[in-house]
């Protein structure tokens, strides 16, 4: 199914920036340079290409379509579960962020933890988040949804990405991913 394959795709790109982000974190912890702007450009990649790119497709698309055909095992998977997950990342990225805004101010040791602590918090989460998508979710939306749904969830991914390559949103995100890996990796 296109649609759950670009989803998995992408998802080994989000776990390779949580990899740079791990990798960052533990650098800083020994020692270090904390460097703002990759920590930046870290919450920038999962605000804009896993949170924004990413997990609409997910949310607006496939996750609607299973609760649709699915019943009550998906609505209470996805929201109790995938949607809660989501969230939870989403305020990972907010507390890094302040975080990081603090250090600027005076490269405080209290801000200093918050940033490497939101950091692995984030790369946990995801990591596991990840698996049980893989792994459970998409495999239960892909042999429950009914054919037509199936259809409508790849037609609509396929639209989504096209949109997204003529803004070049995949293109900015993967040169970040790229050039922060170089970088800590």
């Amino acid at each position: 199914m296109y649609g759950i394959e670009v989803l998995v795709n992408e998802h080994e790109n989000i776990k390779r920036m949580a990899e740079v982000m791990r990798a960052a974190s533990l650098q800083v912890m020994n020692g270090a340079e904390l460097v703002v702007a990759d920590f930046d450009a870290m919450v920038d990649f999962i605000r804009n290409y896993a949170d924004k790119h990413h997990h609409k497709k997910e949310e607006d698309v496939l996750f609607m379509y299973m609760k649709e055909d699915l019943g009550q095992v998906a609505q209470t998977l996805i929201t109790n579960g995938m949607l809660v997950e989501h969230d939870l990342g989403r305020l990972h990225m907010k507390e890094l962020d302040e975080a990081l805004r603090s250090y600027e101010l005076d490269q405080n040791d209290q801000a200093k933890l918050d940033v490497i602590v939101n950091t692995t918090g984030y790369t946990y989460l995801i990591k596991r988040h990840i698996d049980k998508e893989n792994a459970a979710v998409f495999t239960f939306g892909e042999r429950g949804l009914k054919e037509e749904s199936r259809n409508q969830v790849d037609q609509k991914t396929k639209e989504l990405e096209e949109a997204a390559q003529k803004d070049g949103l995949q293109e900015k995100y993967l040169n970040i991913l790229a050039t922060l890996e170089k970088k800590y990796l």
